[in-house]
C-alpha cells in the first residue's frame, strides 16, 4: 500500500501538470458585461468631425507620440497604426521600460484591409493631431487618420486618456462592403516563455481558446457572441473589444507569422485597444471582460480565491513572501485534525506491521484471503491504509493553485522578499547575487531555499512513522531529493510556501509523537 501511495503522488503531480497545460479551463465572463460595454458605447459621442474624408494624397510618412504615465505609443501615417508600444512600470532585465511592440512586425499593429492581406495598412493616411502627452492637467485626446481613394473611405480616430491602457478606437469606413482589422504580428507580447502560453487567444462566450501557431495550417474562424481577441504571453497582452456586433474572428498565418483579426461591416464600428499588464484589479475595473484573459487553468475555483488573499495580506504586510507565509499557516489550519487523526493513524500501522508481514508471508499464494486478513486487522486495530496519503492529496489541489497563482500573477513579477530573493516570481539560484553554492546543468544553481525545503522534508519523513519495510524507507529517503532537484526551475514563492508548509508539519509531527509517547507510557 506504501509503494501505491508514493506511485499515487507522483502520478496526481504529472497528470495534474499536463492536464493544466493541456487543457486549460475555460473562463465565464460576468453576464452584464455586454450590455454595460453596449450602453458606454451608446453615451460616448464620436470623437471624429463629421463631414467627408478628403481625397487623399501622396505624402512621406508621418509619426505621432503619445504619452502618458502608463505608456509611450507611436503612431504613423502609415495605415494609420501603431508602430511602438513601451509600457513605462514595468522594467526588464536590463532596467528598461518594457518594450511590447519593438518595430512593425510582418503585419502592422492594428492594421486594417478589404481582406486578410490588410491591404489598407500600407496605404498612407493623413493625420490630424500631434505629438500629445496626457497628465492630470491635459486627461484627454484623440488622434484621427483618414484615407480616401475612388469612392471609399476610412476614418480612424483614437481617443486616449491619462490615466488607463486602454485607448477607445473608432473606424468609420464608406465604400468596403466589410474589413478586416488585426492586431497586428507582434503587439502586445514581450518574451516568449514555455511554462505558459504565448500567441493569440479568443473569448467566444465562455470558451476561452489559447491557440497556437502550429494549429493555425488552415485558418480558425470564430462567430457568434465573440467578446474579444487577444495576444498575451505570460505578463502582458495586447486586446482588441468590439463595443458593438461584429461578423467573425480568424485566427491565420500570414507569411508564416501568427495573426488574429475581427472582421466588420461597413459604416461605424467601435473598439477597445488594450495593450499593457495583466493587472487583475485594472482590467476589472475597465468592465469589458479582459480579466478573463488570466487563465489560472484547472484549479481556478481554489486559485482566484488564493489570489484574492495574497493581495488582501500583502494590503497591510506589505510584502508578498509574508503574505504567502501567512497564506500557508491559514491553508493548513484546516487540514490539522485530519492530519494529526494521519499520523495517529500511520503510528498504529507501525505498531501492527509485524503482524501485517506474518500475514503477507502466511497467504502469499492466495491473495484473496490475504486481503481478507488484512482488512479484518485494519477494523480490528481501527486504522485506515489510505490514511496516510489521504492528508496530501487533498493538499496537492492548493499546491497547483498557488503554483498557478505564482506562476502568472504580474502582481508577483519582481516582488522581492528579504536577503537575496528579489524575485518571488523567479527561481532562487543566486546567479547575479553570490557566488553558485551547485552549480548545475543549464545554467541553475541550488539556492539555499530548495536546498532547506528538501532538508525540512527529509525530517519531516524520519520523524513520521512509517509502516513501510526497509526497501521500501530507504527508497523514500530519495524523495526529498528528487523534490529538492524538481523545486529548482519553481517560483521562489511556491518553494517559500513549501518550505513554510514543511516547517509546520514538522512542529505538529513533534507535538503528535509526543501526544502518542504519553499515551503509551500511561
Amino acid at each position: 500500500m506504501d509503494n501505491r501511495t508514493v506511485i499515487a503522488v507522483v502520478l496526481s503531480f504529472l497528470i495534474i501538470v499536463g492536464y493544466q497545460f493541456l487543457f486549460p479551463a475555460p473562463q465565464t465572463p460576468a453576464p452584464e458585461q455586454k450590455q454595460a460595454v453596449q450602453k458606454k458605447a451608446e453615451e460616448t459621442p464620436p470623437a471624429a468631425a463629421p463631414g467627408p474624408v478628403a481625397e487623399t494624397v501622396a505624402a512621406d510618412e508621418k509619426e505621432v507620440t503619445v504619452e502618458n504615465d502608463l505608456y509611450k505609443a507611436v503612431f504613423t501615417s502609415r495605415g494609420g497604426t501603431v508602430k511602438s508600444w513601451t509600457v513605462k512600470r514595468y522594467k526588464d532585465k536590463a532596467g528598461k521600460d518594457v518594450v511590447l511592440l519593438r518595430k512593425p512586425g510582418v503585419v502592422p499593429a492594428v492594421g486594417m484591409g478589404t481582406d486578410t492581406t490588410f491591404d489598407l495598412a500600407r496605404e498612407n493616411f493623413t493625420v490630424k493631431g500631434s505629438d500629445l502627452t496626457l497628465n492630470s492637467k491635459n486627461k484627454v485626446g484623440t488622434l484621427v487618420f483618414e484615407y480616401a481613394r475612388e469612392g471609399k473611405s476610412v476614418r480612424r480616430t483614437y481617443s486616449f486618456d491619462a490615466d488607463t491602457y486602454k485607448v477607445d478606437l473608432t473606424d468609420e469606413v464608406i465604400g468596403f462592403s466589410d474589413y478586416w482589422i488585426t492586431l497586428g504580428s507582434d503587439l502586445g507580447i514581450f518574451e516568449n516563455d514555455p511554462s505558459v502560453h504565448v500567441g493569440q487567444t479568443v473569448l467566444v462566450g465562455t470558451d476561452l481558446s489559447e491557440l497556437k501557431a502550429k494549429d493555425l495550417k488552415e485558418p480558425k474562424a470564430f462567430k457568434e457572441n465573440l467578446k474579444w481577441i487577444a495576444q498575451e504571453d505570460k505578463y502582458f497582452f495586447s486586446a482588441l473589444v468590439p463595443a458593438s456586433p461584429i461578423e467573425e474572428a480568424k485566427a491565420l498565418l500570414v507569411h508564416d507569422s501568427p495573426v488574429i483579426a475581427i472582421r466588420a461591416k461597413s459604416g461605424k464600428n467601435a473598439f477597445h485597444l488594450y495593450v499593457g499588464p495583466k493587472e487583475q484589479d485594472r482590467l476589472a475595473a475597465l468592465n469589458i471582460g479582459l480579466e478573463h484573459i488570466i487563465n489560472y487553468g484547472f484549479f481556478s475555483i481554489i486559485a482566484r480565491p488564493l489570489f484574492w488573499a495574497l493581495k488582501f495580506f500583502y494590503s497591510f504586510l506589505g510584502n508578498y513572501g509574508w503574505a504567502i507565509i501567512l497564506i500557508t499557516i491559514v491553508t493548513r489550519i484546516p487540514f490539522i485534525p485530519l492530519l494529526n487523526k494521519s499520523q495517529k493513524s500511520m503510528k498504529k500501522l507501525q505498531e501492527i506491521q509485524p503482524r501485517m508481514n506474518e500475514i503477507k508471508e502466511k497467504y502469499k499464494k492466495d491473495p484473496q484471503k490475504m486481503q481478507k486478513e488484512m482488512m479484518d486487522l485494519y477494523k480490528k486495530h481501527k486504522v485506515s491504509p489510505l490514511g496516510g496519503c489521504l492528508p496530501m492529496l487533498l493538499q496537492i489541489p492548493v499546491f497547483f493553485a498557488l503554483y498557478k497563482v505564482l506562476l502568472i500573477s504580474i502582481e508577483l513579477r519582481g516582488a522581492p522578499f528579504m536577503l537575496w530573493i528579489t524575485d518571488l516570481s523567479a527561481p532562487d539560484t543566486l546567479i547575479g547575487h553570490i557566488p553558485a553554492m551547485i552549480p548545475l546543468i543549464g545554467g541553475f544553481a541550488l539556492g539555499p531555499l530548495p536546498l532547506l525545503m528538501g532538508a525540512t522534508m527529509f525530517i519531516q519523513q524520519k520523524m513520521t512513522p512509517s509502516s513501510m519495510d526497509p526497501t521500501q524507507a530507504k527508497m523514500m529517503l530519495m524523495m526529498p531529493v528528487i523534490f529538492t532537484f524538481m523545486f529548482l526551475n519553481f517560483a521562489s514563492g511556491l518553494v517559500l510556501y513549501w518550505l513554510v508548509n514543511n516547517i509546520l508539519g514538522i512542529i505538529q509531527q513533534y507535538f503528535v509523537n509526543k501526544s502518542i509517547s504519553a499515551e503509551q507510557a500511561g
